[in-house]
């Protein structure tokens, strides 16, 4: 049976399988880590891991070539780790399974990690083959890209020594980009107190699953529902015509997913639960009306289960449903310059119930950083009002495009003369790291391109095969026609 081991080309299908068969969610990386530095020990490169673990190579240029600008290929180690609930893995310590489908390679049940494990495949097969002559090449692989960046934040500004970045984290064939959106999260947490339950009530668990969800930034302009907005809508319509009371909420699972999937345990009266379930029918049918087509996935589920000891207290409940109900969510404005370009945006990503604390995460992206912070700031009223306490935490600066850059124009030459048609150059709602390395590399010529990826930060992940191949044709030829220094 084929496997993607018999792909093309196969170089970079021989690095993308080593990288999954090795565990590498954001914050977790030693693994990967290492088996990066033992390829470039083996491949005599030179290698540097630097203090926040971003793993640094570099083969020197070609005998003739010295004179040619440095190229550094740059992408991110880890991958976002989500799974459907009926799937057992961890993503600490189990290969993922790569699954053949028609013209497309998926796993079986999880997140594939092509983003970005196929741009690093693509860098470590240019890297290692002493086939190519070109300039001096660098790579530089960041830690903790998908949580917040931290390893492009962490990077210093003297121990890179290229003159061209070509960012390997888009995923778009046919597209080369030039700007990406800033982006900002906000950290919201409520203090609880509880009452004991009374006798008078029955628990039932209501849960909101089969979303499509999504990557936060190259999704969000689809219309996809919010499970955490979803599930809320619920429970505040139940507290406040039912009497209801809350005993937990939780959704989602990292900042930068369209939450999929979200569960809470509430209390209805015992003479109200026919009313509770005629209200879940009417909820159901709303749902269906409204997200039928883009969501004909979705379930939404309601079930008696055990009573609890105690419920969190009613006016600290009604400011948490209130507060999350008048959070933004989704897409706040269009670009004014770039048609179809989503500005500024914010995800409801996270809520989590601890003993003590109701915890929510938001991830706010914007190509202007006053309009980004315009938001951080309302998203802090709205739950500050609910004496919510609030910290807005982790802003990096987008990628403002230079359309005059001379990586991009030998990169559309190439891209005309290869495939015979202009590709598309745009910039992406979403937090390329060219806008961090930027801020420290200003002298730094960039673009972004990939290979197809289709639903990244979702089980539902996948990579075009033919796709792989043009983009890495298109890689190498950038690579061997790169200019010499002025």
């Amino acid at each position: 049976m084929k496997t993607i081991l018999d792909l093309e080309p196969k170089r970079v299908w021989h690095f993308f399988h080593d990288l999954t068969q090795i565990p590498r969610p954001s914050g977790k990386e030693e693994k990967i880590i290492e088996y990066l530095v033992n390829v470039a020990k083996e491949n005599n490169l030179e290698v540097i891991v630097d203090d926040i673990g971003n793993v640094i190579m570099r083969r020197a240029a070609s005998p003739g070539l010295e004179n040619r600008k440095g190229i550094i290929l740059q992408a991110h180690m880890d991958m976002v780790p989500q799974k459907n609930l009926d799937k057992q893995f961890d993503f600490e310590k189990d290969p993922i399974e790569t699954i053949i489908d028609g013209e497309w390679v998926r796993a079986n049940g999880t997140t594939l990690g092509a983003d970005n494990g196929i741009g690093l495949a693509a860098a470590l097969a240019v890297l290692t083959d002493k086939n190519i002559k070109t300039g001096m090449i660098e790579g530089l692989f960041t830690v903790d890209e998908e949580r917040g960046m931290t390893g492009a934040f962490g990077l210093k500004p003297d121990i890179l020594k290229g003159d061209v970045l070509l960012n390997l984290d888009s995923e778009h064939d046919g597209e080369i980009f030039i700007g990406c959106a800033g982006g900002m999260d906000a950290n919201i947490t409520f203090h609880l107190s509880y009452e004991p339950v009374p006798d008078t009530y029955k628990a039932f668990e209501v849960e909101i699953k089969g979303l499509k969800g999504g990557h936060s930034g190259l999704d969000i302009h689809l219309g996809r529902l919010n499970a955490n907005k979803a599930l809320n809508r619920f429970i505040k319509f139940i507290i406040d015509h039912l009497d209801a009371l809350l005993v937990s909420f939780d959704g989602g699972s990292l900042r930068n997913a369209i939450p999929r999937e979200a569960k809470a345990i509430i209390l209805v009266p015992d003479n109200k639960i026919n009313e509770l379930y005629e209200i879940k029918s009417v909820f159901d049918k709303n749902f269906q009306i409204e997200f039928g087509k883009v969501e004909p996935n979705l379930e939404f589920n309601l079930k008696e289960t055990q009573l609890p000891a105690r419920y969190i207290k009613k006016d600290i409940a009604d400011k948490i449903v209130k507060a999350i109900y008048g959070c933004p969510n989704g897409v706040l404005r269009m670009s004014a310059e770039v048609e179809g370009l989503v500005e500024t945006s914010n995800n409801l990503a996270v809520i989590k119930t601890s003993d003590d604390t109701l915890s929510i995460q938001c991830l706010i992206r914007s190509s202007i950083d006053s309009a980004k912070e315009a938001v951080g700031e309302k998203i802090k009223s709205v739950f500050e009002l609910a004496d919510a306490d609030v910290s807005l935490t982790g802003a990096y600066p987008g990628w403002k495009p230079n359309p005059d850059s001379e990586i991009l124009r030998l990169a559309k030459k190439i891209y005309e003369e290869k495939f015979g048609k202009t590709p598309v150059i745009k910039a992406v709602h979403a937090g390329l790291e060219c806008g961090l390395l930027g801020s420290k590399y200003p002298n730094l010529d960039m673009i972004s391109f990939g290979p197809t990826i289709v639903a990244p930060h979702s089980p539902d992940e996948r990579v075009n095969i033919p796709s792989v191949q043009k983009f890495y044709d298109f890689l190498l030829e950038i690579i061997k026609n790169i200019p010499d220094k002025n």
